[in-house]
């Protein structure tokens, strides 16, 4: 059976790392209003790759923003762990996004000045982590990615899909429940795209967090768990 907002009501949200309930979007377009979002449901489990396909324009931005804690939905609730995370204050909205969320997009959004150790190292200094126990990590993330001989270069000195490879790692650097990525290939041709998503994978199935990754390649869509689309305003399965 698919899992569901309404069929994870029924069960523990606690366990489910992404739930979005009933959720309504829209924007003012002159005058009138642009709905963009409808009384849209989603429930990811641990360890699941679920594919966001939809056109341009359909509003697949605007729900990674709402997932991501980036946007508030008109209505709804968003479940992060179980809890519940839509109108909460902005500090509290900016630690759950610290703390549970990691997000990879098209561009890798790399620090330049930076080593992609140092790259990897930066959240988790930001969460508290002490340097040393931030440096092992971003090490052990780097060899399972098989950048370890990379570890010292800046983001100018990495192939295309060296630095997707750091930034999906740094992503997951502080060990988030959910994965959030916006065409995370989508400036790769396609041996170096799919390699990429081969250690995206990877990664997930070894840490358990939920990924939802908007794409528009068919083909990758196609080796996921599950794929969703938006219809009528609403998440549907394809």
């Amino acid at each position: 059976m698919t899992m569901t907002a309404d069929t994870a009501a029924a069960g523990d949200l606690a366990d489910l790392p992404l739930v979005l309930s009933g959720i309504d979007r829209g924007f003012r377009e002159g005058e009138g209003r642009l709905e963009i979002l409808s009384g849209a449901n989603l429930a990811l489990r641990p360890g699941e790759l679920c594919a966001l396909i939809a056109p341009s324009g359909a509003g697949k931005s605007t729900l990674l923003h709402i997932a991501g804690l980036l946007e508030r939905p008109d209505a709804g609730e968003i479940y992060i762990g179980g809890v519940a995370c839509g109108q909460l204050p902005d500090a509290d909205r900016t630690r759950i996004r610290r703390l549970e969320l990691g997000f990879v997009y098209q561009f890798h959004h790399l620090l330049p000045e930076f080593t992609a150790l140092e790259n990897l190292m930066m959240p988790q200094l930001i969460r508290g982590l002490d340097k040393r126990e931030a440096r092992e990590r971003a090490s052990q993330l780097l060899d399972y990615m098989r950048l370890g001989p990379r570890a010292e270069h800046r983001p100018s000195e990495l192939s295309g899909g060296e630095q997707q490879r750091v930034a999906i790692a740094r992503a997951v650097a502080n060990a988030p429940r959910v994965l959030l990525a916006d065409e995370p290939t989508g400036n790769l041709d396609p041996d170096t795209a799919s390699y990429v998503f081969e250690a995206l994978v990877a990664l997930v199935r070894a840490s358990g967090l939920a990924a939802l990754i908007a794409t528009h390649n068919l083909d990758l869509a196609a080796r996921m768990d599950r794929r969703i689309t938006l219809h009528d305003r609403r998440i549907v399965d394809v």
